[in-house]
């Protein structure tokens, strides 16, 4: 049999792998810094100054919505990103028996990196989304999508060109990852862009309301499965075994859970939305089949685990089994935890509180994090042909890393549990016991310290990982193209006498694809094509009307802030959030939303009934100083809307999108005479913060005098839109009358 000479391509693996560090630890240091705003509110004021005006210089640069979808982006697509294709190059190489195509590896190397520094830059500057880890503007979801094409292209090059016959189980969760996220990304980022300006893009989401909530958790429920998971599975379907020189445990187990897994994951994003106005029928479903995915996950933890049943004295002395055993456990946890909060009786409590960032970080902490790690004390020793560096140094990583994964997600726990039942605590007479939603934030503080030190703690054990690599590669000799030769592959598509059904499907990559499309596909076929298609899933209210034009531009604001990552704008049907907030939320109060805005997370109250709640010059204030309005407030402050002048540059090209793309019910009124529109409601605004505040009134005519010709009046500043946008939560069925009996 002929056997042929070829090389590894190390040098793109390496590239992938310092990428992974350095985005690691930048990730990290946002994390830690999103973490101490929760405690420390007045962080970015010992950098821009304390006064008003000088913290608006910064423009809301570091502004506490920006900077958590920052971090959320940078360990997602950043760290975890590069750490898979870090241990894709090395493993798909050798497992195909090929070298990936260098020109190809290379762009997807640079494209990948251009698209974080890109993420960063709009993020900071404001220009977003706001859909949960999908905030990035329009150019950019056609760059990732491009660049993730490409990806593909690279993968199935390399299959095609492979010298094994059959693909080992790591190739098939690498084939699903690829599908199932060009799935995702491709129908969840679909929007209209307002224009075809680059430089300061602005799109709008084709779903609305309860629509985008479905589809933004269907994706956002899977971008968990098939960029933290599936990617993540295949390393350690390679990796684990290579590191504890043990065959898998079950082949056969393997692809029970491969199957398994991939079907059953699509069915479970509503478990998101419970109690939501999601159809009743998508709640039950997710419910279902987040409860059955236990058994998969479970199946993939067991297989790993039980990989090391003869090699458990290695995992005493080698850091990287170590790493590995932490991470399939936490994957194991969090999957467990996972179902457990889909159910109903768990869900009530859990949602909306610390409990979920205590299990998203057990994965994302333990699972992704300790895997990647894993994974370069691995690869990187052998592409520099030495030992690693200093394993002492590896096991103070692993155990600062376990300690501070510890004391991140137990204080969040804690938190969690706080929060929801304090929420929910009534006193005999019938009244809510925390009446303001702010005792039951300022009762976390210690929780939040807590966490803030296990991330401490966690980075800690980063810096440790890049002294001991730089130590590493200073000692050994690369080796950028790694010598390997095996036999010429013939191939034959007929199907053995004795070869087993799947055995000649690991053989039929083509084949293979299509039914890991076809799994992939049936869950979100079912449950997302009838809430977009069927109407009767989005029942009408007549009293609901669109955004006035200025409301557009306030709401546009507060999706420039980042505000629903603390601010829900969904008033569940239960006893206490009702009393609190007034009537829970319909279905069909979201149909002018794009895109969706009722959030994830509390750490400030739902603002879903705000509209006159309280008067326009208390969102002034609080806006300019929440302490002044709410003394213990952990709200960071946004002077910048006092200060900056409103852009009303594209407001009429947002009305005629909305008119003609999304068939909003404008008048051409009502879009020629947007400003003079504008200009009254501002007016109002205006009138009433200055009769309720006369020394604003004063200050902003001082303010006069001296700017001269350059003062912008109040009418024409930011803060004023995103008043105009406050006031107006829900209003609308506040005006709805009820016909009964007695009246």
């Amino acid at each position: 049999m002929e056997t042929q000479k070829f090389s590894y391509d190390n040098k793109i693996t390496r590239a992938f792998a310092y990428a992974t560090i350095l985005w690691g630890v930048v990730g990290f240091i946002v994390g830690l810094t999103v973490a101490a705003l929760l405690f420390i509110p007045t962080l970015p004021e010992f950098i821009f100054g304390s006064g008003g005006s000088d913290l608006a210089k910064s423009h809301g640069f570091l502004g506490y919505g920006r900077l958590r979808m920052l971090h959320t982006s940078a360990v997602i697509y950043a760290f975890v990103g590069n750490g898979i294709f870090t241990g894709f190059y090395y493993s798909t190489q050798r497992l195909l028996k090929t070298r990936t195509n260098d020109l190809l590896a290379w762009i997807h190397f640079w494209g990948w990196q251009l698209i974080i520094v890109l993420v960063v830059v709009t993020f900071l500057m404001g220009l977003n989304t706001s859909k949960e880890y999908a905030e990035h503007e329009w150019p950019i979801d056609i760059l990732v999508a491009v660049i993730w094409i490409l990806f593909g292209l690279i993968m199935f090059i390399a299959i095609a060109q492979r010298r094994v016959s059959h693909m080992y189980v790591a190739i098939w969760f690498y084939i699903a990852t690829w599908i199932g996220i060009t799935l995702l990304w491709v129908f969840n980022n679909l929007a209209i862009p307002l224009d075809g300006n680059i430089l300061n893009p602005k799109s709008y989401s084709i779903y609305s309301g309860v629509q985008d909530a479905m589809v933004q958790w269907w994706f956002g429920h899977n971008a968990v499965a098939f960029f933290l998971t599936t990617p993540v599975l295949g390393l350690m379907y390679y990796y684990m075994p290579k590191a504890a020189n043990r065959p898998v445990f079950s082949y056969k187990l393997s692809i029970i859970h491969f199957w398994s897994l991939i079907f059953v994951y699509m069915w479970a994003g509503p478990h998101h939305l419970l109690y939501t106005s999601l159809p009743g029928w998508a709640q039950m479903l997710g419910t279902s089949f987040s409860i059955m995915l236990i058994a998969p996950s479970w199946g993939g933890m067991l297989n790993g685990l039980l990989t090391l049943r003869g090699a458990w004295d290695k995992v005493r002395e080698d850091p990287v089994l170590k790493m590995f055993v932490v991470a399939v456990t936490c994957y194991g946890m969090a999957t467990f935890e996972g179902p457990l909060l889909a159910t109903k009786t768990l869900n009530k409590i859990g949602h909306f509180t610390d409990w979920v960032i205590g299990h998203v970080h057990i994965g994302a902490l333990g699972w992704n994090g300790f895997m990647i790690f894993g994974i370069i004390y691995f690869i990187v020793p052998r592409l520099y042909k030495t030992k690693l560096y200093s394993v002492k140094l590896a096991n103070w990583h692993f155990w600062l890393g376990t300690l501070g994964i510890i004391l991140y997600a137990i204080p969040m726990y804690m938190s969690g549990f706080t929060q929801g039942l304090m929420w929910k605590q009534f006193n005999p007479d019938g009244t809510l016991v925390t009446k303001n939603f702010l005792e039951t934030v300022t009762s976390l503080r210690y929780f939040f310290i807590f966490r803030f030190i296990g991330g401490l703690l966690y980075l800690s054990g980063a810096l440790l990982l890049v002294i001991n690599i730089i130590a590493t590669a200073r000692k050994g000799t690369f080796e950028a193209n790694e010598a390997a030769e095996a036999p010429a592959l013939r191939l034959s598509n007929k199907k053995g006498a004795n070869e087993k059904t799947h055995s000649w499907l690991e053989r039929m990559p083509l084949f293979f694809s299509v039914l890991s499309f076809v799994a992939l596909a049936a869950g979100g076929a079912v449950e997302v094509l009838p809430t977009i298609f069927v109407k009767s899933n989005i029942p009408q209210i007549t009293s609901v009307k669109p955004y006035t034009p200025l409301e557009l531009e306030g709401r546009d604001l507060y999706i420039r802030e980042g505000c629903n990552a603390c601010h829900s704008q969904m008033v569940r049907p239960f006893r206490d959030e009702v009393v609190r907030y007034g009537d829970y939320s319909k279905a069909g109060e979201y149909v002018y939303d794009r895109p969706f805005l009722w959030g994830s997370k509390r750490t400030g109250p739902d603002l879903h009934r705000e509209g006159g709640k309280n008067p326009s010059s208390w969102h002034f204030t609080h806006m300019l100083d929440p302490r002044e309005t709410s003394p213990g407030s952990i709200m960071p402050r946004y002077p910048w809307l006092i200060y900056n002048k409103l852009d009303v540059s594209r407001t009429k090209e947002k009305l005629e999108l909305m008119k003609n793309w999304f068939s909003v019910p404008y008048d051409q009124k009502d879009i020629d005479n947007y400003q003079s529109n504008m200009d009254v409601q501002a007016k109002e605004i205006v009138a009433s913060i200055f009769t309720d505040r006369p020394d604003y009134k004063e200050g902003f005519a001082q303010s006069a005098k001296e700017d001269g010709a350059n003062f912008v009046p109040l009418e024409k500043r930011e803060i004023v839109a995103l008043i105009a946008y406050l006031q107006r939560l829900g209003t609308d069925i506040k005006k709805t009358e009820v016909q009964t009996a007695s009246k």
